[in-house]
């Protein structure tokens, strides 16, 4: 009986150690982590203050992201619809509005999309697998 007990206890050590590993990031991807407001399946980006933790990875406020990820955790973020959460996922470097120049005021310079051939998948929608999220407390979403 208490072989089957300390068996159990290091199961479930080891299943917590193991779901507080973070995945490695690919090579064409970053991990952002980012303010905003979500809506659906809609992530906006929110400005993000000074003091505030992030990515070295900028996002332009209003860029609109599209949320993949598990079901559960999808209708999670839906239920704090209305209220400021902090975002954090994976996304392509090449998704538009990732990579580029920024000059300041929300613009920034970039390639342009390739001149013929394939359409990009997404159809210039941008995307964020989504890993987790944290509400910001006392801030929420304003309506439009």
């Amino acid at each position: 009986m208490r072989m089957i007990a300390t068996t159990v206890a290091a199961l479930a050590i080891a299943a917590t150690a193991a779901a507080q590993e973070t995945k490695p990031v690919p090579k064409d991807s970053a991990r952002v982590s980012v303010p905003g407001c979500s809506k659906g399946y809609i992530f906006t980006v929110a400005s993000r203050t000074v003091n505030e933790a992030g990515t070295n990875v900028d996002i332009p406020e209003g860029t609109h992201l599209r949320m993949n990820g598990p079901k559960k955790l999808i209708n999670e973020i839906k239920a704090h619809e209305g209220q400021m959460i902090q975002l954090t996922g994976l996304m392509k470097k090449e998704q538009p509005g990732i990579a580029g120049v920024q000059l300041g005021g929300g613009v920034s310079v970039g390639a342009g999309a390739p001149v013929g051939g394939m359409p990009s998948a997404g159809g210039g929608q941008n995307f964020i697998d989504v890993e987790g999220y944290r509400t910001i407390p006392d801030k929420s979403c304003s309506s439009r």
